[in-house]
């Protein structure tokens, strides 16, 4: 067990926390919180454990081997550093320090001679070292927020643009009720798959939730009463380079399906989206009485619906378990509730 840090997305507060712990519990990782930071999280796992966030998580943006922590005050962060035993992380291999700000936290502390001062130190203590800024062998980080100093070793970096180019509007098949790849790929993380596990979306609409899924090598299977949405549901996934076991024209009321491992969904609602003349109540409400016996106890379903319809107290109501809930926001009409229960 090593003590870990992931620097956190800031785009929303609590989710980045909460994907990283369903990622380590889908995987079976033993692992403790240390604290909750601004943006930064310390934990103690196993370090072969990151992979499995590296590979997996969304509102992740690092991870890193934690050497210290402290007050971000500039002789504390300087008397730490020297009681560091780097030989230990660093031999006859080039580096670089990177300092990081959270936000404004600690700004009279001039990050770019911080980064300076600390590379001098390091390489007092690793003669056999090199500073190289360009494609070191190692890179150290060091994260300045809630006035504290979190500084270790950069394990890997999680690049955000393989979601960008999976955004709604670059897929082959668009519409304008579709989800961020970002947030689905955080919604299915909560529902907690396993490699292999079947990861059932039976309001599959442009097929974002399968997508992401399937690229963190999860089974899918996709229903949509519309044969266009399946049909295109198709496209987006060729072009992402995913695989589905199926994309089914079918109605969620009527699952064609005996067994699943979890389900992740975004049923419709709005303007842009096609009820079927049923509320989103009533759709919430037969998807949730549809699946129940589709799964084992502890398998869990994740969704997204408007904060006003109060979804916790539907699933409560029809025999689940609440575990958590996250809002939102989206725009002046819309905020997002994002629900994860379990089959008790």
């Amino acid at each position: 067990m090593a003590k870990l840090f992931c620097l956190l997305s800031g785009e929303h507060e609590d989710l980045p926390t909460s994907e990283v712990k369903a990622i380590l519990e889908a995987e079976t990782c033993p692992y403790t919180v240390l604290e909750k930071l601004d943006q930064l999280l310390r934990i103690e796992s196993a370090v072969e454990c990151t992979k499995a966030i590296t590979h997996r998580a969304a509102l992740t943006r690092l991870l890193g081997l934690e050497l210290f922590n402290c007050e971000a005050e500039l002789k504390t962060i300087l008397r730490n550093l020297n009681s560091t035993h780097f030989e230990e992380v660093l031999d006859e291999q080039s580096f670089e320090v990177r300092i990081k700000r959270v936000k404004s936290y600690s700004s009279k502390i001039d990050t770019l001679a911080l980064e300076r001062k600390l590379g001098e130190l390091i390489l007092k203590k690793a003669p056999y070292a090199k500073v190289k800024l360009t494609k070191p062998d190692k890179t150290f980080v060091g994260i300045l927020t809630d006035e504290r100093f979190v500084f270790g070793l950069e394990l890997a970096e999680i690049k955000a643009k393989p979601f960008v180019e999976r955004r709604p509007r670059r897929r082959p098949f668009f519409h304008p009720s579709a989800m961020q790849a970002k947030l689905a790929r955080c919604m299915v993380n909560l529902a907690e798959p396993k490699q292999d596990s079947l990861v059932l979306d039976p309001l599959c609409g442009t097929g974002s939730m399968l997508v992401e899924a399937s690229l963190i090598g999860c089974r899918v299977v996709g229903l949509d009463v519309q044969r266009r949405m399946v049909r295109g549901t198709i496209r987006n996934l060729v072009s992402a380079g995913a695989h589905a076991e199926g994309v089914i024209v079918a109605d969620a009321r009527n699952l064609p399906l005996k067994k699943i491992d979890c389900v992740v969904t975004d049923p419709p609602y709005g303007i842009s989206s096609t009820t079927m003349k049923r509320t989103t109540l009533q759709i919430v409400e037969e998807l949730l009485k549809g699946v129940y016996g589709l799964m084992d106890s502890g398998q869990r379903i994740c969704l997204a619906s408007p904060k006003t319809l109060k979804v916790a107290r539907l699933g409560a109501a029809l025999g689940y378990k609440h575990l958590e809930s996250h809002f939102v926001y989206v725009h002046r009409s819309l905020t997002r509730e994002i629900v994860v229960f379990e089959k008790v």
